[in-house]
């Protein structure tokens, strides 16, 4: 019986050319909901949280640098502090995340 299953639909017969409509229409649907959807949500709170910069906040660049927020000019880019007294002028797109001692403290030790 299992046989007969997997060798019918190979037999060339005119079947219906609407399920396969169907099934890649379902497969262009579940990529929407579980690949464009995610990134455009996350490219879109990338793009708020890029506008929304302000000074004194510390930031990560794209490139890793870490530093803190100390003047946002008029011409998009911002002068960000890397050490004291070590000025880096970068553009609002290279900014990464944003760097807070929360995200970044270990756990605390478990007390024996």
């Amino acid at each position: 019986m299992l046989n007969v299953l997997l060798a019918a639909p190979s037999q060339g017969g005119g079947g219906n050319p609407m399920g396969s409509f169907l099934i890649f229409g379902g497969m262009i649907v579940v990529m929407y909901f579980f690949m464009i959807r995610p990134q455009t949500k996350k490219a879109k709170q990338q793009k708020q949280f890029i506008e929304s910069l302000k000074e004194g906040e510390k930031v990560v660049t794209i490139a890793g640098i870490h530093g803190k927020i100390k003047k946002v000019n008029d011409d998009g880019t911002l002068v960000i502090e890397v050490g004291p007294g070590t000025f880096l002028t970068m553009e609002r797109s290279a900014i990464s995340m944003e760097y807070t001692s929360q995200k970044n403290t270990p756990p605390a030790a478990p007390k024996a």
